[in-house]
C-alpha cells in the first residue's frame, strides 16, 4: 500500500465481545474503499486491541507525518474529553514529528445526527406504510 504521509485512527470504545466490532470493521472498510491512499488503523479505546498508543505507532512505523484521530463516539463523554485527549499527547510526546489532529465525537456531526434521527422515523413508520 502507498502511503504519501496521511494517516488516520477511527478509535472505538472496544467491548470484551468480539462480535461487537462489526460495525466500526465496515466503517474502516468504506474509508479504506474510498480512500486506498491513506494509511488507516481501527483502534480502540478499552478491551480491544489494537489500543490507541499501538495504532499510532504503526502509522508512525508506515511513515504517515500526519494523522487525523476520530472517534467513533455518539457524543462527547469522559473518554473522548478526558482519556483520549491524555493518549494523543502521549502519542504527541511519541512521535513529535508527526502531526496528530484529535476531532470531535463522529456522533456530533450533523449527518450522523441526521441518520440517526431517519433510522429512528423509519422504525416509527405506520404498519401500513411501505418500508423504504
Amino acid at each position: 500500500m502507498n502511503h504519501p504521509g496521511q494517516g488516520i485512527i477511527l478509535l472505538a470504545h472496544g467491548a470484551r465481545d468480539p462480535a461487537w466490532s462489526a460495525p466500526f470493521e465496515a466503517v474502516a472498510a468504506r474509508v479504506r474503499a474510498a480512500r486506498p491512499d491513506l494509511a488507516l488503523r481501527l483502534a480502540f479505546l478499552e478491551f480491544m486491541a489494537p489500543g490507541l498508543a499501538d495504532a499510532g505507532a504503526a502509522l508512525a512505523a508506515a511513515g504517515c507525518s500526519s494523522v487525523e484521530i476520530v472517534p467513533l463516539f455518539l457524543g462527547m463523554g469522559g473518554h473522548v474529553r478526558k482519556d483520549v485527549p491524555h493518549q494523543v499527547d502521549a502519542l504527541r510526546a511519541a512521535h513529535p514529528e508527526i502531526g496528530w489532529h484529535l476531532h470531535p465525537a463522529a456522533g456530533e456531526a450533523d449527518r450522523v445526527v441526521a441518520a440517526l434521527a431517519e433510522t429512528a422515523l423509519a422504525a416509527a413508520r405506520p404498519p401500513s406504510a411501505a418500508p423504504p
